[in-house]
């Protein structure tokens, strides 16, 4: 049933990422909206690098350029998604918008949630090796709200700062993993409505397309139309991001294998446990476009 194509979020953006991405027009066009010259250069400051509106901008554009500089030499996807504001990316890359567009509705997005987050800063945590109650039970405890499902013992919680670490001190006296992302935000959580009240009405008069490839959503199910895109794109920015559900939808379409664009290999690792019958990888595991687009056709 070919591959699928997955976006990655915010949070493992690093200087060396897609070490084979071409400097084309939208590389340039991404640098411009963000005022800088060189993305690696500015991605080697750690406070430059988890701005919000740094990463949300930089990693739409750069996963959409990276996508356009494979999709020549690729068949058409069976099916599309992204997770967090890789959604951006995602349907962008499914036609639903022009790359112009999502470039636009990633600064929007992230000023909205930062406009959030200077009235209760915030942040999330990744936490592995806890069955999804003993999470529920740890964010009623601490305060905080489960932003992302990844899996039955993998989530990323999110909430204000001293709500986090409190949770990340429980977590561990559990022997849990935990990993502070690299975003300063609670994506995904009550505390970011605002922002996804705001979006809706960003998105209220913009002139979608219906998706061209099988698109899912980390709010709903499939995407079949422009006003079913509206709402999830803004829906999701306070309400769980349910990545489990997401995959299981792109399983259920029979792919034979699934590459994700993006930074580090994260969602790469996290289908590979869940389904270790059909392979992932990302494009930062390559060093040339050529070598990804030979694994793609090596699984049809």
């Amino acid at each position: 049933m070919g591959f699928a194509l997955i976006f990655s979020g915010q949070g493992m953006q690093h200087p060396a990422m897609l070490p084979w991405l071409a400097t084309d027009a939208l590389v340039r066009l991404t640098c411009e909206r963000l005022g800088v010259g060189d993305w690696r250069q500015q991605l080697a400051d750690p406070a430059w690098a988890a701005n919000n509106r740094n990463a949300q901008c930089l990693l739409t554009g750069l996963g959409l350029a990276a996508w356009q500089q494979l999709a020549n030499d690729l068949p058409v996807p069976a099916a599309i998604a992204g997770y967090s504001v890789g959604e951006l990316a995602a349907f962008s890359a499914a036609g639903v918008f022009t790359a112009e567009t999502a470039l636009d509705l990633a600064n929007d997005r992230a000023e909205a949630m930062d406009r959030c987050a200077a009235e209760t800063p915030g942040g999330l945590l990744a936490v592995s090796g806890l069955s999804m109650e003993v999470l529920d039970a740890l964010c009623q405890d601490t305060g905080l709200a489960v932003a992302i499902r990844n899996g039955v013992d993998s989530a990323v919680l999110g909430g204000p700062l001293a709500a986090l670490a409190r949770a990340e001190r429980a977590a561990l006296q559990l022997h849990a993993h935990c990993t502070p992302l690299k975003v300063s935000v609670a994506s995904h959580t009550p505390w970011m409505r605002a922002a996804a009240e705001h979006f809706a009405q960003t998105l209220a008069p913009l002139p979608l397309q219906r998706p061209r490839s099988v698109l899912f959503s980390n709010a709903a199910d499939r995407v079949l139309d422009a006003a079913q895109a509206k709402t999830a794109l803004a829906t999701q920015i306070a309400q769980t991001v349910r990545w489990d559900e997401c995959m299981d939808n792109l399983h259920a379409r029979g792919v034979h294998c699934v590459l994700e664009v993006g930074p580090g290999q994260a969602l790469a690792r996290i289908w590979n446990q869940r389904y270790p019958e059909v392979p992932a990888r990302a494009c930062d595991d390559f060093r040339s476009a050529a070598g990804i687009t030979s694994w793609i056709h090596s699984h049809y």
